[in-house]
């Protein structure tokens, strides 16, 4: 199969999150998110100038942007340290190599 590996979570473990204590904030700026983006498609569908909905779609991203970054510093600041705690309680260095690599990653996929 192709070079995707599966790092799902089983849906029956329950683990905190670092975003759980803004999770509501969060999804309020997801749902304001979704909001711009449905007005972008109606702008669309009535045909409004083109430099508008790029306006819009550029407001899109950089609120995008913004969730990312919160979500990347809260996965630091929980998940990556909460590895280097284990790491140094176990000597086993690869908890914390393995949170660094994952966002590492992620924010590779963000860069894109």
């Amino acid at each position: 199969m192709g070079g995707m590996e599966n790092t799902a979570m089983p849906t029956d473990v329950h683990v905190d999150h670092g975003y759980t204590a803004d999770k509501d904030a969060l999804l309020r700026r997801l749902s304001r998110i979704e909001g711009q983006v449905r007005g972008v498609g109606r702008m669309v569908g009535e045909e409004k100038y083109c430099i508008d909905i790029l306006t819009q779609i550029s407001a899109i991203n950089a609120a995008l942007h913004k969730v990312s970054l919160a979500l990347v510093e809260e996965h630091i600041s929980h998940c990556v340290v909460n590895a280097a705690a284990q790491s140094i309680e176990s000597g086993d260095r690869s908890h914390v190599d393995d949170k660094i690599a994952e966002v590492t990653t992620a924010i590779g996929r963000l860069l894109r």
